[in-house]
């Protein structure tokens, strides 16, 4: 009676599928791992329901339309009618070809040779991470067009008890916001329709039975995709959820001709039975070990950053800013990035975009003088581009109108007084890396900061821009842009900026190595956003800047000790003028910039935990090797306990000492008499076991609110 089932399985994490005779599989498990070979058939156990269609279909791994499947289809397409309303092939139904497996693979081949397509379903488990790859490609085999309205590249079963979702929303400066509900009787959707990620649309999603920060079965999805996209969670027939993930199409975008194949992206899926950090820690080895893609192949320290946007805007000097540059080099700071304002005749947001040579009336003598001062002080030098957009005011718009994105007969919609260029054509890629690639070889740029500050509209390629909706065709072009000039440039690292994180995916970081995570430097509202960025995507990549004492964006204030603490656990910079520093102001961040280093090694390539205790958030990053740890404490708001309680740090050796060197404690203003142990923490001869330290805690002391404690733990040799 048993079925042989295919199944992927790592440590934590496993798929089970059950073949079916002249049908495809059906999915039985996603999950944790230690399945059997065999089971019982899922047929044995369906009795027929009253008021259904005989032979009630269960959940596949590809449901389509209109033979009685009534729930999302992971397809939805058609071919047009004739005159007569003949043709359609809206309802598909596969069989299987040819299943290929391994230990580690499986690629399911299915036909429709009434539909004439063609369709291959792949998935590929990493033993490492535990994370799941999946795409889907679809083949047009027929004699006709056949529009794509919708593929998924993964759809997977939800248990019944998963009743839990923690979604992702923001706008500008407030990005990467959690937001958790109850899973109930209706569909969870989630759409991205702006052309790129945009704030308010993350591409993942998690969900779980508790949504708990450990030990609670938990289960992620994230697309890897910069462009339009859906998130759909369904509830079935039997109890349990659909996941499905993938691009969303615009009416009419991809029409597939005859013999022609779409790809969909990869979806990134991982179950951790360890709960929401135990997920975080499953997508970041994920992303290290297989997406990631390093100059020379291995990432090198993250140097430490100084952006001169928040600290000159617009207003260049060169004598200001070799200042400038004078001023972080006695910081400690190594990378200097000289954002927007450089370039042609840019005094403001509202021109010049596409003009990339040096301003004349700011540079004279080009970008090379400012360029080699910096690297005189031992700074790599870095620079702001915006490639894709052009100003109406601009040489490049004036010469070549029609390579901005638009549409025939509609008026041309502006965002931050910029257009999109159309990157599906040749001439306007090969114009953007010939200029890029120009600046790159005159100068030592060691790295790009790619910004991106619009949503598309009126996007429609081909000729007399009456084309099809030319989203997908835009992130492809883009991605074929960066491959061409990582390739010509392999030891430049590149940033995706988009008015801060409006483009951060796993899609985007096989080309980039870098994240701005926000626009917003407010320590308070970046604890926030950069835990959200952090349940998916890496410390390491994480933009994390020390803003000026007052938020440009908030206009909040916070002490430098707050806004250092928030930026520690990312990849560290300053975003302020450094001249205007006092010289006690000056010296503390020296000493915030020189604990970072000091810990970098722990928190780029470490396990990271994160969480929260009512007003309080933690962050935690711990060594591989489980000799070091780095925690901070973060009080955001008042309120009634007066004590903070021990902070577990789980993962050290149990039978190791540690020693607890607090990096920063807040006064304590209204404390009546000190404590021996925070004595001791503040000192570093506080010394605990790894087993006092995962059980009992590390004792954190009382804090202000708006103020952090921040403590090395190290290993006594």
């Amino acid at each position: 009676m048993a079925r042989e089932l295919i199944t992927l399985q790592a440590r934590g994490c496993a798929i089970a599928l059950e073949p079916v005779d002249g049908g495809v599989p059906l999915w039985r498990h996603f999950g944790a791992a230690g399945l059997p070979a065999a089971s019982w058939p899922l047929a044995h156990a369906r009795m027929q329901p009253p008021n259904a269609l005989d032979g009630d279909l269960a959940f596949a791994v590809l449901n389509t339309h209109g033979l009685g499947w009534f729930q999302q289809p992971s397809l939805l397409g058609s071919r047009a009618g004739d005159a007569q309303g003949e043709g359609g092939d809206w309802a598909q139904q596969f069989v299987v070809d040819r299943i290929d497996h391994d230990a580690q693979s499986l690629r399911l081949v299915l036909r429709d040779e009434v539909a004439a397509l063609g369709l291959v379903l792949h998935y590929r488990i990493d033993p490492d991470s535990e994370v799941l790859t999946l795409h889907t490609e679809l083949e047009n085999r027929g004699t006709a067009d056949f529009r794509v309205d919708w593929l998924a590249a993964a759809c997977v079963p939800l248990p019944p008890q998963a009743g839990q979702v923690l979604g992702f929303a923001g706008r500008w400066a407030l990005e990467y916001q959690q937001h958790r509900e109850a899973l109930g009787i209706a569909a969870w959707r989630r759409d991205c329709r702006r052309g790129r990620n945009a704030h308010d649309t993350f591409p993942g999603v998690i969900v779980g039975t508790t949504l708990a920060d450990d030990d609670a079965p938990t289960w992620g999805a994230h697309l890897a995709w910069s462009g339009n996209h859906s998130l759909l969670i369904e509830p079935l027939p039997d109890g349990r959820r659909q996941l499905q993930l993938g691009e969303w199409f615009a009416p009419d975008e991809l029409v597939l001709r005859p013999g022609e194949r779409y790809r969909t992206p990869d979806a990134l899926l991982s179950f951790s039975a360890g709960g929401l950090n135990g997920l975080s820690a499953n997508f970041h080895r994920h992303l290290r070990t297989n997406v990631l893609r390093w100059p020379g192949g291995r990432m090198a320290p993250r140097p430490v950053h100084l952006n001169t946007w928040e600290a000159v805007y617009f207003d260049h000097d060169l004598a200001g800013l070799k200042a400038l540059a004078d001023a972080a080099a006695e910081v400690g700071i190594e990378r200097f990035v000289l954002d927007d304002g450089w370039f042609h005749r840019r005094d403001d947001d509202t021109r010049s975009l596409g003009d990339w040579w040096p301003d004349a009336r700011k540079y004279p003598q080009g970008l090379g003088p400012l360029v080699r001062h910096v690297r005189g002080l031992g700074l790599q030098f870095g620079l702001w581009v915006e490639p894709e957009m052009i100003n109406p005011d601009s040489e490049l718009y004036r010469a070549h109108p029609d390579w901005a994105l638009q549409l025939a007969g509609r008026p041309m919609v502006t965002g931050r007084n910029q257009l999109v260029l159309d990157l599906s054509r040749a001439e306007v890629t090969d114009h953007l890396f010939g200029r890029l690639d120009a600046l790159l070889r005159e100068h030592e740029i060691a790295y790009l900061k790619w910004d991106m500050n619009r949503d598309l509209a009126t996007a429609a390629t081909g000729a007399g821009h009456r084309g099809r909706a030319g989203y997908h065709r835009h992130t492809e072009a883009l991605y074929a842009l960066l491959a061409r000039l990582r390739a010509a440039h392999p030891q430049v690292e590149i940033e995706s900026c988009s008015s801060g994180g409006a483009r951060a995916d796993a899609g985007i970081l096989r080309h980039t190595q870098r994240v701005w995570t926000s626009d917003c430097n407010d320590a308070l509202t970046r604890i926030g956003i950069q835990s959200g960025f952090l349940r998916f995507l890496p410390p390491e990549i994480m933009g994390a800047h020390i803003g000026p004492r007052s938020s440009h964006t908030t206009g909040r204030t916070h002490e430098l000790a707050f806004r250092a603490a928030v930026a520690l656990f990312g990849h560290f910079g300053v975003e302020a003028d450094v001249r205007q520093l006092g010289a006690d102001e000056r010296a503390e961040l020296a000493r915030w910039i020189a604990h970072h280093k000091a810990w970098r090694e722990v928190v780029h390539h470490g396990v990271l935990r994160q969480g929260t205790l009512g007003a309080l958030a933690w962050l935690q990053s711990r060594a591989q090797d489980g000799s070091a740890a780095l925690v901070a404490l973060y009080r955001r708001h008042e309120e009634l306990p007066r004590y903070s309680p021990s902070l577990p740090v789980p993962g050290l050796d149990p039978a190791r000492r540690y020693r607890a060197q607090a990096l920063h404690v807040p006064p304590l203003h209204h404390a009546r008499h000190g404590a021996p142990v925070f004595d001791a923490l503040r000192e570093g001869t506080l010394e605990l076991s790894g087993a006092e330290l995962a059980s009992i805690g590390l004792p954190m002391p009382p804090l202000p609110p708006e103020s952090a404690v921040v403590v090395g733990l190290r290993a006594v040799t």
